[in-house]
């Protein structure tokens, strides 16, 4: 079987055997279309022409593996995007301050093109008006071009739809005016992030912790079990005692024998 009418199905093969290696990406027969779609729009940006021509350069260029895995990475996000986990969070955090907690730490396991993570530092703020705490958040992806997106932290009126109107005014600035406005974070909702590249099948990643949550939502769908285990065990070790794992709607734990401890649904517990 051929991954489509013009890759044959050895080129197919070696390129997911080489997402898988590199980025714990596993791609199923099924994906065949997306691939050669993906990979194509890469190759016009570096003027080859065939599918195995693109796989020798791969191979001779060991840097254009991070080329790939932007390709064929999937990056689907909004701001408040399953928003019943920011409002668990902001109300832990809240007795998390009441007991006397004055540092906090959180990571966007992956970050896509921002939304996560100023999602994220929205609430926080909201949620911690006060001088005396230290907040910090970690936003890695493994794709460099959303990593980009990040940095630059520019939104247009549709993506900045789910943002609230007074949060939006409070914590963004509008460039221009009507539908043509575009919107930028605030420069104290800005400093909260630092924005990293990371591959989070290959642990251990380069922090020590403790972290008070972590955001790993609609990511682990795309590796296998033995990936997913690496993930949480050092998810794990990561975290605090108490601190939380957030997952996406559709994902569970279920079966993946983590230390992890289920408080409701696509919410996990460090006990």
């Amino acid at each position: 079987m051929r991954a489509s009418a013009d890759m044959h199905e050895r080129t197919f093969d070696r390129l997911r055997e080489i997402v898988y290696s590199t980025g714990g990406i596993s791609l199923s027969d099924r994906k065949e279309a997306l691939v050669s779609a993906r990979v194509g729009r890469r190759m016009r940006t570096l003027g080859i022409t065939g599918y195995d021509d693109y796989l020798m350069y791969l191979e001779d260029h060991n840097d254009e593996v991070v080329g790939l895995l932007d390709a064929v990475s999937t990056n689907v996000t909004s701001f408040f995007r399953e928003p019943h986990h920011f409002e668990y969070l902001g109300e832990a955090v809240n007795d998390w301050y009441a007991d006397g907690q004055r540092r906090f730490r959180f990571w966007s396991a992956a970050c896509s093109t921002g939304e996560e993570p100023y999602s994220l530092a929205m609430v926080l703020k909201e949620a911690l008006p006060y001088p005396d705490v230290d907040v910090r958040i970690l936003a890695t992806d493994i794709s460099t071009e959303v990593l980009a997106t990040c940095e630059q932290a520019i939104y247009d009126g549709r993506r900045m739809a789910p943002v609230p109107v007074d949060l939006r005014h409070r914590w963004f600035s509008a460039r221009g005016r009507g539908e043509d406005a575009t919107w930028e974070p605030k420069d104290r909702l800005r400093d909260m992030v630092v924005f990293r590249r990371m591959n989070l099948s290959a642990p251990p990643f380069p922090m020590s912790g403790p972290l008070d949550a972590i955001f790993c939502r609609n990511v682990m769908i795309y590796f296998d079990d033995a990936v997913r285990r690496r993930l949480l065990a050092e998810a794990h070790r990561l975290l605090r005692p108490g601190g939380f794992f957030f997952v996406g709607h559709a994902e569970s734990l279920a079966g993946m024998l983590s230390e992890l401890k289920y408080v409701r649904p696509s919410i996990y517990r460090k006990a």
